[in-house]
């Protein structure tokens, strides 16, 4: 795709970054009022059978996904009109997913800027290492690749140390204005978790919150891992790096249900967002469906998008990802090994600075 088209491509869908007032209003009431009701009908529930409260709160983890996604929205500033309410409503909203709104505004700029770009990995995105990395990593640090991306301690230790470590720390070099928010956040919600063990006790906390949080994490993990995390994604150095290549190329279409659709406020439609980031979620679908060359984007369904599972390392000479199964031969391959080391030793690559 040629600097025209692409320059084309990203006018096209500029009609759609509008933030709507009245849209915003509908989807706060049709995501924050059933998560409330679903918790409380959960708590209430409890009195009957925990078996009853349990898949409740697991709906309400559902509901947890679309309160994320309009916080997400309110760090582009695309929920609302207001750059006021945006910073109001992103900061409530991440209280309630435990995000703080301005450390991950940063963060995540900081991913749409650089998705793709191998020089620039190692912030607001899944690790990835290439496979010359990985043949010239000393055991360690094969060894903290292969846990990070082991399905076990991804989506099962990786709600935990994203809504206790991660979100609760700033960097050393954070502005005052980031450090002040994740404070508010954190306070805030030690302050709304200690008043519901108060009032409801900490079994009924624990039995009710626990599902929400994991069914939540595990949901908005998997929603980040597997929109980039197929087979042709696309990967450069910085000197063959293009914004609009990483966003159609490197992105995909996770065509799910309308159900699903809706509950992960269509974030399926990746290759928009990254195309244009200030186009609110509730705009998406619609962008997409008016613009013909974005359908023909890389599409994966729920069925194809477990593959990504094996999806390890990326081959940066056949522009694909491969399972640590194919790249086992190389490793006792002493000439390829030593190839791998030498070109990783002339430019040192970013995934050791993790």
């Amino acid at each position: 795709m040629d600097k025209q088209k692409q320059k084309e491509l990203k006018k096209s869908v500029s009609p759609y970054a509008k933030p709507s007032t009245a849209a915003g209003v509908r989807q706060l009431i049709n995501t924050l009022l059933p998560f409330l009701l679903l918790w409380y009908l959960a708590y209430q529930s409890l009195a009957i059978s925990a078996w009853i409260a349990v898949p409740l709160a697991m709906l309400a983890g559902g509901f947890v996904v679309r309160v994320f996604i309009i916080f997400h929205d309110c760090t582009h500033q695309s929920f609302l009109k207001s750059k006021k309410a945006n910073r109001i409503i992103g900061t409530i909203t991440g209280i309630i997913t435990l995000f703080p709104f301005e450390k991950w505004k940063r963060e995540h700029s900081i991913h749409h800027a650089t998705s793709g770009n191998l020089d620039k990995r190692g912030t607001g995105d899944i690790w990835v290492m290439t496979v010359d990395e990985y043949l010239a990593a000393s055991f360690w640090g094969k060894l903290a690749y292969r846990l990070y991306r082991n399905p076990i301690v991804m989506f099962g230790l990786g709600p935990l140390y994203l809504f206790l470590v991660s979100n609760r720390f700033n960097r050393s070099d954070a502005k005052q204005k980031e450090r002040l928010n994740t404070h508010v956040t954190t306070i805030s919600i030690i302050a709304i978790y200690a008043v519901l063990l108060w009032a409801i006790g900490w079994q009924a906390f624990l039995i009710i919150q626990l599902p929400i949080l994991y069914v939540s994490g595990i949901l908005g993990i998997w929603l980040f891992y597997v929109q980039h995390q197929f087979e042709d994604s696309y990967f450069e150095n910085e000197e063959e790096w293009d914004f609009v290549k990483a966003a159609v190329d490197g992105s995909s279409y996770y065509k799910l249900p309308k159900i699903l659709q809706w509950i992960s406020g269509s974030i399926g439609y990746h290759h928009v967002h990254h195309l244009s980031p200030r186009v609110p979620n509730y705009n998406l679908e619609e962008a997409h469906e008016s613009t013909p060359p974005l359908q023909k984007v890389t599409t994966i369904t729920l069925k194809s998008s477990l593959e990504s599972l094996r999806f390890r390392l990326y081959d940066t000479k056949n522009k694909t990802f491969v399972s640590f199964k194919e790249v086992k031969p190389l490793l006792k391959n002493s000439e390829a090994v030593a190839r791998a080391k030498a070109m990783i030793n002339g430019k040192r690559p970013s995934f050791q600075d993790k």
